[in-house]
């Protein structure tokens, strides 16, 4: 019916697990974590990016948030380079100055 070519749906967190059991469970883990997106625009059937052999530490195609919040921007039809609040007086943007739209996530 065409509804997901117009909706962006992302699901994810803030963060992954450790690899490895501590103690009652895993850790909260920065550095290797999933985000599934799909519709809006995101070229499907693909996995971007890889950790290395623990899983512990992205490897391979590694995305900041700045540059996932760039793409996500971009998908909405939003420039994220001139996305801008005031703090104390300067502009700063959602996705720092090095966020980058990640080409290789799009249709």
């Amino acid at each position: 019916r065409g509804m997901l070519d117009e909706t962006l749906v992302i699901w994810g967190g803030e963060f992954g697990r450790t690899p490895m059991a501590q103690g009652d469970g895993r850790d909260h883990h920065i550095k290797g974590f999933s985000i599934w997106m799909a519709g809006g625009g995101v070229r499907g059937g693909i996995a971007h990016g890889a950790t290395d052999e623990l899983g512990y530490m992205a490897v391979e195609d590694v995305v900041s948030v700045h540059d996932l919040h760039a793409t996500m921007l971009h998908l909405l039809g939003i420039d994220h380079t001139k996305l801008t609040f005031k703090f104390l007086g300067r502009d700063f943007r959602l996705t720092d100055v090095d966020g980058e739209v990640v080409k290789d996530l799009l249709a």
